[in-house]
């Protein structure tokens, strides 16, 4: 949040207070989170049967789409594999749809090999405001089994969950809190494309480049900014308010998806966070709240 900074000196000042203006379309999207239909549809019924093999092996009884749409029940409805298999035989029993479904081997199984899938996913024409954030979700293993069964401490695993969020706003920029302030995010953002404005906080002890006096970079011009206008005016003068919108989506998948991972290896646990975007894509698509701030109530 742009004040976070000064939260200390924040107790007197009121929350400030949101109202949803699409309740009825918002309404809506909630309540077809829970139709099978927006998770089974008509385009992976299609594809549900894998392409032939042009070399030689054996042969794929399940498209990339099947296995995806049967990790996408698992995570949406909180199943685990054997749950989730008998869930997609009962679907398409009801539909009166002959195809058949992986078992709970092969849905875990063919996990840990599919390719990333945000591949073959249409971005937004033009400019986009990125706005990035991370969290650590927690690895359920030995350490959690230990400590439940046998009161025993173990150290825990945690996998870092990167997320961008596009803003929305028409404007070509990454934005992202302290933790990624350093030459390497600014020449990862500079090898895309040299103009791209980068708004990240700079750490309290970053000094200026050498080049600063007469080819100042980015993080110079930032450093130099909050030095005049301190933190805030920095916040405001940038614009970076804008990542609490990040923030918000971070809040949604751990709270919609999970604090957690289930799978064991690190090439399944990848693919997990991955189908774990794409459920909280599908169901912010079917309806998202449009909130506008309350004015407030003059005392």
């Amino acid at each position: 949040m742009p004040n976070k900074h000064n939260a200390k000196n924040r107790h007197h000042i009121p929350k400030m207070k949101f109202k949803v203006t699409n309740w009825a379309e918002y309404d809506a999207g909630l309540r077809r989170r829970g139709s099978l239909t927006l998770w089974v549809t008509a385009k992976a019924i299609a594809g549900w049967q894998a392409p032939p093999r042009p070399t030689a092996g054996g042969q794929s009884c399940y498209s990339d789409l099947a296995i995806e749409t049967g990790l996408m029940l698992r995570l949406a409805f909180h199943l685990p594999l054997r749950q989730t298999e008998g869930l997609m035989a009962s679907v398409f029993e009801l539909m009166g749809v002959p195809l058949a479904t992986p078992d709970h081997s092969t849905l875990s199984r063919r996990a840990m090999t599919m390719t990333s899938i945000s591949k073959g996913r249409r971005l937004p024409d033009g400019p986009v405001h990125l706005l990035i954030d991370s969290t650590g979700l927690k690895v359920y293993g030995a350490g959690e089994w230990l400590q439940e069964k046998h009161g025993v401490r173990a150290r825990r695993t945690w996998r870092k969950l990167h997320l961008a969020v596009d803003a929305d706003t028409g404007i070509g920029s990454v934005t992202a809190d302290g933790a990624y302030d350093g030459a390497p995010t600014y020449d990862t953002v500079a090898a895309r494309a040299g103009d791209i404005p980068v708004i990240i906080p700079p750490h309290v002890t970053a000094v200026l480049s050498a080049t600063a006096d007469h080819h100042p970079s980015q993080r110079d011009r930032h450093i130099t900014l909050m030095a005049a206008k301190g933190r805030l005016g920095w916040q405001e003068e940038t614009g970076y308010g804008r990542r609490s919108l990040v923030e918000t989506a971070m809040g949604r998948y751990k709270a919609i998806i999970a604090p957690g991972l289930r799978a064991r290896s690190l090439p399944g646990q990848r693919v997990e966070a991955a189908v774990g975007v794409a459920v909280l894509n599908r169901m912010l698509h079917a309806g998202r709240p449009n909130s506008v701030r309350s004015p407030r109530m003059a005392s």
